[in-house]
């Protein structure tokens, strides 16, 4: 056990299928693996860190907005570049367009290597090259 590590996320969203179609992408692609299943949601693990979407019946209307107080994005290490760019060009048959795509892939600054996603219910997630210089 690692005291403060973070153990799961739970994202309520308006539609589970398309959640599935883009985080389940997503989150399979770096490396997570499926851990529980129920009628209105799916979570994904990876060492012991779990990633939750739901379609909860207790949902307020309304749609997600980035932009306003609450969760702005996740970030994710993507591994290399070289894995960061593939994930970027399957990323739109997953659901994900590009934010930022004249900046891409330092929209974070020059220094700073990653893609920044944002699913069709405008959740966004950044996904950051690690082990490359730069």
């Amino acid at each position: 056990m690692t005291r403060g590590r973070l153990h799961h996320v739970e994202l309520w969203v308006p539609s589970l299928a398309r959640a599935e179609r883009s985080w389940g992408w997503l989150l399979t692609t770096l490396g997570y693996a499926e851990h529980q299943r129920w009628s209105a949601g799916v979570s994904w693990i990876l060492d012991g860190t779990y990633v939750v979407v739901e379609q909860s019946p207790a949902m307020v209307a309304g749609a997600h907005d980035r932009l306003a107080p609450g969760l702005n994005h996740l970030a994710f290490q993507g591994g290399t570049r070289a894995d960061v760019d593939r994930l970027v060009d399957e990323a739109t048959q997953h659901g994900w367009a590009l934010l930022f795509p004249e900046r891409h892939p330092h929209a974070g600054g020059p220094d700073h290597y990653a893609a920044y996603l944002e699913d069709e219910d405008g959740y966004e997630v950044e996904v950051v090259a690690v082990g490359d210089a730069g």
